[in-house]
């Protein structure tokens, strides 16, 4: 029998015991980073297959293929099904070299190998036939070899392959097949079995999640090996924050290199949890290619203008633009037209508008065309006008009463360039970026004639981001959001900065604490660095490393990641407030001095305050296979940030030195994916 005094030893003990675990869980928890994750959509999908199978196809209508396949690992090329002057339906052996356009080294097998399955379709736009094919790495499928069920769908929109459910690859069509009378289904009995031709084609029917999936919000890219997050479009607006992206697939080189874009759609109220949300403007006509935009609200509504680059897919006399521009220099205003009201064989072009019914997402396309712009900026002046910085195949500020116009033009040379411009106002201060390398800022209360160059001054924002968008956020604090450039095509990982402003009006960008990358706790690498610098192991792909500097006015550092020809080099020089990443440690260029950040490789930065007191650098490396290497994003006292992408890049070490500065409490903690 336990005594009542045991039974008080035991309780205190285990009392003890539990206050000793908790003390070390926090401790444990304090010392790890927390995650900011984007909740996805679901990419499970199922096709009613109780229709008819046809014998044919009926091009305009599409089609679907539905097939029951085998895979087993195989030495040669093989066509495994297809339909004379159609389809062809492969396996084939990618170059683990090759990451242009479908992007297939995304997905290698253990081995190296990337062994592809991949579909091309013949299609005819106007100026004659193009194969358009999709496809997936099947090392990125959980279970490569064995059997599997394939659906290949033409909707006469896009071209879709599914396995088992999930859509792995998708493009836009333009043009249609033209299928010889008698072709049929021909396939390979050792890889194909059941095969069923549906035509017109099935619904897709998008099914709820089996599973929740999530992907980290700072440096995220959609599901899916080709496909990039491109230009940005951000608002905050009923306390939540909205992202808006246009999709790329392929490097620009979707819809036969016509681009193919949309708006795809991700918010957040707090920063760590993310929902990604329908498309705001799906692709609904062959017609359809979508340029930049800018969010904004009108009469309490949440709104996204856009571009139709619909001169990309037909000759500008067949779009709707000449007609606005007639319509402008005949009566000074543009022409409000309905989508429908264009004769046959025209089509809608320049600026138009969705706006969501609920407030959040579920949006609705406006179906007409205000402008010619396509690349709008709307928004609302201080006093309350719709106003638009008209970029691509326009240029100037416009006005209207109403969102549906008309429009006129108010300064035929303002903005003074760029593209895809965004324009915001920051204490006494207002500002215009533009694009890739533009910025301009006055005082608020100064005319537009007193719009100052920055980027002319060295003074500019820009840090490898492509495209910036910049947004007050509803507890005071700016954020931008951009792209980065992988691998030199268009489109790349998302990025978001908290931006900070200077007395002058200048401003810095840093890490933002809610974005963080989820971290381990990680390990001390060096109390205090000595003469002969620092070299280490990371162990890991993907990682943040941090040290403090004690300031020196002649001060230098210097932070090697990886060996060999494709390490990067980032230099940091207090005597010129400069920064750089190099291979080699030769002189990089600022914007002001040519320099391109926006091809996030080689280039440098300027004007780095909060050098003269002691200071933080962190340095995020994220490597993943879909990105052909690794990003290196740093963040330089808490006040500047420049991130690069290095192909093929793997840091399995460091090196770090300095002369003049002290460097002290080398921290590495690897990310966790």
């Amino acid at each position: 029998m336990i005594t009542f005094t045991q039974q008080s030893y035991i309780f205190h003990r285990m009392k003890r015991q539990l206050l000793l675990f908790s003390i070390l869980f926090a401790i444990i928890l304090s010392s790890c980073q927390s995650g900011s994750m984007v909740l996805l959509r679901s990419n499970e999908f199922a096709f009613d297959t109780s229709a008819a199978t046809a014998d044919s196809i009926d091009a305009e209508g599409g089609f679907t293929i539905v097939s029951d396949i085998t895979l087993a690992d195989f030495l040669a090329d093989a066509e495994i099904m297809s339909i004379p002057g159609v389809l062809s339906v492969k396996l084939r052996h990618h170059d683990p070299a090759d990451i242009a356009k479908q992007n297939y080294p995304a997905g290698p097998m253990p081995d190296g190998r990337v062994p592809v399955l991949e579909a091309a379709l013949t299609l005819y736009p106007p100026e004659g036939a193009s194969d358009m094919t999709v496809g997936v790495p099947l090392g990125l499928l959980p279970e490569p070899w064995g059997a599997h069920k394939m659906v290949l769908q033409f909707t006469g929109v896009a071209w879709e392959m599914y396995i088992d459910g999930h859509l792995v690859d998708r493009d836009y069509a333009f043009g249609y097949p033209r299928p010889e009378a008698g072709a049929a289904l021909v396939f390979d009995n050792r890889y194909v079995g059941a095969s069923s031709l549906y035509s017109p084609c099935l619904e897709a029917r998008e099914l709820p999640a089996s599973a929740k999936e999530y992907k980290e919000a700072q440096y995220f890219n959609p599901r899916g090996h080709n496909s990039w997050v491109g230009d940005v479009a951000t608002i905050w607006y009923n306390g939540r924050y909205h992202v808006f992206y246009l999709l790329d697939r392929r490097g620009h080189q979707g819809k036969f290199g016509r681009g193919g874009h949309y708006f795809e759609h991700l918010s957040t109220a707090d920063f760590k949890h993310w929902t990604e949300h329908e498309a705001a403007t799906p692709i609904e006509h062959q017609w359809e290619t979508m340029g930049t935009g800018a969010p904004f609200t009108w009469h309490d509504s949440l709104m996204i203008s856009y571009g139709m680059h619909t001169s990309r897919l037909y000759p500008y006399e067949q779009t709707a633009s000449p007609r606005e521009w007639e319509h402008i220099k005949e009566f000074g205003c543009s022409e409000v037209i309905p989508f429908d009201a264009l004769e046959e064989g025209f089509y809608p072009s320049g600026t138009t508008f969705s706006v969501s019914r609920d407030g959040v997402s579920d949006f609705e396309k406006s179906r007409i065309i205000l402008h010619p712009s396509e690349n709008p900026t709307i928004y609302t002046d201080p006093d309350g006008r719709l106003c638009m910085l008209a970029n691509y195949a326009s240029r100037g500020t416009w006005t209207s009463d109403d969102l549906r116009g008309p429009w006129s033009c108010i300064s035929e040379d303002f903005p003074p360039g760029g593209d895809c411009t965004f324009i915001f106002t920051w204490n006494d201060w207002q500002y215009i970026v533009g694009g890739f390398t533009n910025m301009w800022k006055k005082p608020v209360s100064a005319p537009i004639e007193d719009y100052e160059d920055v980027v002319a001054k060295g003074l500019d924002l820009y840090d490898g981001l492509c495209v910036p968008s910049i947004t007050q956020i509803g507890d005071g604090r700016y954020l931008m959001a951009g792209w980065v450039m992988v691998n030199g095509h268009w489109g790349g990982p998302l990025v978001v900065r908290e931006l900070l402003q200077y007395p002058d009006g200048t401003i810095g960008s840093k890490f933002m604490p809610e974005m963080m990358p989820l971290t381990s706790r990680g390990r001390l690498l060096e109390r205090t660095v000595g003469d002969n610098g620092l070299g280490a192991q990371t162990l890991c792909r993907s990682f943040l490393l941090t040290f403090d500097v004690e300031p020196a006015s002649d001060g230098k550092l210097s932070l090697c990641l990886g060996t060999g020809e494709r390490s990067c080099l980032w230099d940091l020089d207090a005597a010129t407030a400069r920064a750089q990443f190099s291979n080699d440690g030769s002189q990089q260029k600022s914007i002001r001095e040519g320099g391109a950040p926006h091809y996030a490789g080689n280039y440098a930065i300027e004007n780095i305050q909060g050098l003269d007191s002691a200071f933080t650098v962190r340095v995020v490396v994220r490597g993943e296979p879909k990105w052909g290497g690794s990003l290196v994003d740093v963040e330089i006292a808490g006040q500047r940030t420049m991130i690069t992408h290095r192909p093929g890049l793997v840091v399995d070490s460091l090196g770090l030195s300095a002369s003049g500065f002290a460097i002290k409490n080398v921290r590495l903690m690897p990310c966790k994916q």
